[in-house]
């Protein structure tokens, strides 16, 4: 048997509030699952990971626990987080690949991450016993996925609209030379349509239905221009006085209305670092623009809107699901050529 197969086994994580994903160093991605888990009452066995877990969230009973370990973009449950690592990387991988080990593991970690939060994520992959095990943060990552020359001395802004944070950051020269970091992104989405129907119709949603409203009518404009509206969406839910099910019928300009807060505070963060940028840098982002990625890019309204605004060029990410992900690929094909941006 081949065991030098196993060693050179080599794989790049995301993980993501919402969404994890594995890809390997030919930019393929061999998994995306929900970052979930769910475990019996007692807390030790996993019952479901992933898309199984997902679909368990907020219709379980006692007897099951289910978890979302990562929150505001880093572990927040590391116990759990190791688990629905290894637990996801089983699907991927044999338990024999386990056993021999790994090569070369790169994970994506925010910009605004503390020692402490770094640590963690480096406690959890450490079970996977890799030759050498990497940390590149997102925005850079972002960017690389997105085709961009991080190396060159020319400013790029790249917005990342994750889950749980925005980062804002200007790339030059392979680092980071101006950033804003807000706790504001796609879950305070989610929190605020839920939050509206319950003060606007007295009716109870669950996370997973807010995030299914922001999908099929999500907008941040009332007007949309030139791109197509979508069509409005039934909403069910219960009744918090009566306690019967109700339907809701809602469209793209209700949910723009619910998001105007929450889309102004990301608008204000990017004046901010333009302000705080140096100004030869900020001519290049005015020449070049602003590239927007992450889940949340997607929101219907979004390019109109911040060119309007911020009066900049925007360019939303065709795949803006998948960008982080490519991104620590393509770093994994070549660790020497970016050795100047991973660290440990």
């Amino acid at each position: 048997m081949n065991f030098n197969f196993f060693k050179n086994k080599s794989f790049a994580i995301d993980l993501g509030n919402n969404n994890t994903l594995v890809s390997d160093d030919q930019r393929r991605i061999l998994l995306s699952q929900p970052s979930c888990i769910v475990f019996d009452s007692g807390g030790h066995t996993v019952k479901a990971v992933g898309e199984r877990a997902f679909n368990m969230f907020e219709k379980n009973h006692e007897e099951l626990k289910p978890v979302r370990p990562v929150r505001g973009g880093v572990i927040a449950d590391y116990d759990s987080a190791s688990k629905m690592i290894r637990a996801m990387l089983g699907e991927v991988y044999s338990s024999r690949t386990f056993l021999h080990g790994y090569n070369t593991i790169i994970s994506g970690v925010p910009f605004y991450t503390t020692e402490v939060e770094r640590r963690a994520l480096r406690d959890a992959l450490d079970q996977f016993s890799a030759r050498n095990t990497y940390l590149l943060y997102e925005p850079l990552a972002a960017a690389l996925g997105l085709g961009l020359d991080i190396r060159e001395p020319n400013g790029k802004m790249v917005i990342d609209i994750g889950g749980g944070i925005t980062e804002i950051v200007v790339i030059s020269l392979s680092g980071i030379a101006a950033f804003q970091s807000i706790k504001i992104a796609g879950d305070t989405f989610d929190e605020a349509i839920q939050d509206y129907f319950r003060r606007q119709y007295n009716m109870a949603i669950g996370l997973r239905t807010a995030e299914q409203i922001k999908i099929n009518v999500g907008a941040v404009l009332t007007e949309l221009g030139d791109e197509p509206a979508p069509e409005p969406t039934y909403v069910r839910g219960k009744h918090l006085v009566e306690g019967i099910p109700v339907t809701r019928k809602i469209d793209h300009r209700e949910v723009a209305s619910i998001l105007e807060k929450s889309v102004s505070s990301i608008e204000h963060a990017v004046v901010q670092t333009l302000e705080t940028c140096p100004p030869e840098l900020a001519a290049d982002i005015y020449q070049n623009g602003i590239h927007i990625t992450g889940g949340n890019a997607l929101l219907r309204g979004l390019k109109q809107r911040f060119e309007s605004k911020i009066r900049i060029p925007v360019h939303i990410d065709d795949e803006a699901l998948l960008s982080v992900s490519k991104g620590m690929a393509t770093v994994l094909a070549d660790t020497k050529k970016y050795r100047s941006v991973i660290f440990n």
